[in-house]
Parts: C-alpha cells; sequence; structure tokens
C-alpha cells in the first residue's frame, strides 16, 4: 500500500489494450551498484480490469489527494506538474534550455536514472497507447531492441540500445497521461531487476496536477522547480552564462611603446662649411 493508502476506482476506469510501443532517445552508460528495493516494499499496485471494484496505487491525480499531500510534503519533490517521492540515495539532475528553463528533471538512482514526465491528454484514455507505438516505431529504426511486457499499469516498453537498457512505463489519467523512463547499463531493465523495482515504486507514487489550462494533446505539462532549487539552478546558469561571453569577448591588445628614431649627432658650430655638412 502507498503513502496515501488505496485508491478508489470510479467508473472512468482504464485499462491497457493490446500495442506494440518503444521510444528514441540517447541515454549516457551507467555503472551497475547495489539497490536496496526493500527500501519501497513489493506493493506496486497491480492492474484492474475495467469495471472491476477492486482497488490499487497511484498515480494519482492532485485534486483526489491534496489534503493527504500535507502529511508526506516533506517526502516529496514538487515538480509542478508532478509531485515524486525520492528514493533513498537518489540525486536530482535538471537539464536546462539554453535559455536557463528547467526543461526535464531526472532522479539519479544506484542503478540507473529515472525520468517522469507528465502530457496533456484528451478525458478519454489510450493516449498512453497511441505514444508507445509511435516510440516502438522510432526505436526499431534506431536499431533497438524492443520487446512489449505486462507490467502493474498494463504494458511496459523494455528497449535494449547499444549503449542502454531502456524500460518506458505509461499512466492515462483524466486529460493527462505520466510516462517514466528508467534507463541503465545492459541487463539493469529487465523486469525483476531492482532498477525495475525502483521506477514501478516511484510511478505508484506520483501525483500529476494537470491544471485546468487548456493545452494540446501531447504537450508536456510544465517543471516548476522548488524556489531554493530554482534560484540556485539560476545563480549558476548566470555564472555559466557571464563566463562564457568573457571567454569570448575579444581581448585587449598591447599597444606598442614607440621607439626612439636614432638621429645623427649634431655638429658643432665651429669649423669649416664643409665639416659642418659633413663633407670633410
Amino acid at each position: 500500500m502507498g503513502l496515501f493508502g488505496k485508491k478508489k476506482r470510479d467508473s472512468d476506469s482504464y485499462e491497457d489494450d493490446d500495442y506494440e510501443s518503444g521510444y528514441s532517445e540517447e541515454y549516457e552508460d551507467y555503472e551497475d551498484a547495489g539497490y536496496d528495493d526493500e527500501s519501497y516494499g513489493d506493493d506496486y499496485g497491480a492492474p484492474v480490469a475495467a469495471g472491476s471494484d477492486e482497488q490499487r496505487t497511484g498515480p494519482y491525480d492532485y485534486d483526489d489527494v491534496a489534503e493527504l499531500l500535507d502529511n508526506v510534503t516533506d517526502q516529496r519533490l514538487d515538480l509542478g506538474s508532478v509531485i515524486l517521492p525520492v528514493p533513498p540515495g537518489g540525486q536530482l539532475q535538471v537539464e536546462m534550455t539554453p535559455d536557463g528553463a528547467p526543461q526535464a528533471v531526472h532522479l539519479a538512482t544506484e542503478h540507473g536514472r529515472i525520468t517522469v514526465a507528465a502530457y496533456a491528454a484528451p478525458k478519454s484514455p489510450g493516449q498512453w497507447r497511441t505514444v508507445a507505438a509511435d516510440l516502438a516505431e522510432s526505436l526499431r529504426k534506431d536499431g533497438a531492441q524492443v520487446s512489449v511486457e505486462t507490467g502493474p499499469w498494463g504494458r511496459e516498453l523494455h528497449a535494449v540500445t547499444a549503449t542502454a537498457d531502456l524500460r518506458f512505463i505509461g499512466v492515462d489519467g483524466y486529460r493527462w497521461m505520466v510516462r517514466l523512463v528508467a534507463a541503465g547499463p545492459s541487463g539493469a531493465a529487465a523486469d525483476g531487476m531492482p532498477l525495475v523495482a525502483a521506477a514501478r515504486a516511484i510511478m505508484s507514487e506520483t501525483v500529476v496536477r494537470r491544471g485546468a489550462d487548456p493545452l494540446p494533446v501531447r504537450d508536456p505539462l510544465p517543471v516548476v522547480l522548488p524556489a531554493q532549487l530554482a534560484e540556485q539552478l539560476a545563480a549558476a546558469h548566470q555564472a555559466q552564462v557571464q563566463a562564457q561571453q568573457e571567454q569570448a569577448a575579444p581581448q585587449p591588445q598591447p599597444v606598442p611603446t614607440p621607439q626612439p628614431v636614432p638621429q645623427e649627432p649634431r655638429r658643432g658650430s665651429g669649423g669649416s662649411a664643409m665639416q659642418q655638412l659633413g663633407l670633410n
């Protein structure tokens, strides 16, 4: 059971259909290390058929759990559109745009990197199925081996590339879709591995804050960093920009000191005219 307890299912319960899917994105290699999946427990939720009276864990809609969030604020990372649990030993990595705006936030764990992002979606379910099919095609064109597997929320994608193993977990919500990408070294994203257990645990406790603004389908929901972190990153970005400008600015060249022009020794007023003219 998650921190919020079991989530009630309503008449809009979703279930995944059969499909093929994948994703195209580059990831760095990661060193393999130990990971304690007992920190997450083993209750990641389970697939629930449409119309079933059973219950499951998240991801949650913010409006459904806003009051309960007050009790776990210090255990969560609020990124505006998504609110995430931070795994033990996890480190935050922020990807910035050239103008200094946050573009993506990653959780670096001992076994690899986990990235969670939310997107605008229609009220009816099914966006993850469509998106995943497009991603699978893209990955396969890049030479990756893509397989479709069943996870707690239905179908998941497992992709093996030349540089990393990837697992994609998607869940449809009400007017939103949330996608998690787990990336690690060879074999790390296989079912049953600690990275996958950590990824599913994070997804099961993720909260999506959709907001009321109309957005085109598939548009990413905005990432908003905590104030203190945003200030630190803004200062670091400004310092980096300033350093780059100083390096690119033309350096002033030293002005050479004029050298005195050697002059002929003056001749005395005495002597003959020939001697004064230097002819004698």
